[in-house]
């Protein structure tokens, strides 16, 4: 089994960011300026958690996990496409099932044995705690920037009733 390197630590935090951050902007109830910097934020770690996917195989090579990879870009570009373009159910649908997929994803890479997850939770609980409270904690920061400076500033797209 190929050992832990740049690739595979970047995109393990990448993939946490995009778990927690999920969550915070499907939920809020304002969609405004906050809920797209947080938004384009998290687009931007998926297409690196997707994208770098295809560089990371294991003995066998390619896996069904590589074609959700290639799925979650198309549907990641279209919901973005959406939003653009003001499909807020469109838009809504493709991030909520692009999170949804990767949940999947994220579960199937830390409860499989085998997996570099699992074997890091056994031979370094330590390293693996501090990536997640540095996932954590970057993620809270972000979080509570972009709601602050939403505050601040005037949203200059109004947001349209569906």
């Amino acid at each position: 089994m190929e050992h832990w390197n740049w690739l595979i630590a970047t995109h393990a935090i990448a993939a946490g960011y995009v778990i927690v951050l999920g969550p915070a902007n499907i939920f809020r109830r304002k969609k405004d300026r906050a809920h797209r910097m947080i938004g384009y934020s998290w687009v931007g770690a998926m297409y690196y958690v997707c994208i770098s996917s295809f560089w990371i195989r294991g003995d066998g090579g390619f896996t069904w996990l590589h074609g959700l990879s290639a799925f979650t870009l198309l549907t990641v570009t279209l919901g973005l496409v959406s939003a653009i373009r003001r499909r807020i159910q469109s838009h809504r649908g493709n991030m909520i099932g692009s999170y949804i997929g990767t949940v999947i994803a994220f579960a199937f890479a830390t409860l499989a044995p085998g997996r570099r997850i699992p074997q890091l939770l056994s031979e370094e609980p330590a390293t693996l705690a501090f990536a997640a409270a540095l996932v954590l904690a970057s993620s809270a920061a972000l979080f509570l920037t972009a709601r602050s400076l939403a505050r601040k500033a005037p949203d200059p797209i109004p947001a349209r009733v569906p």
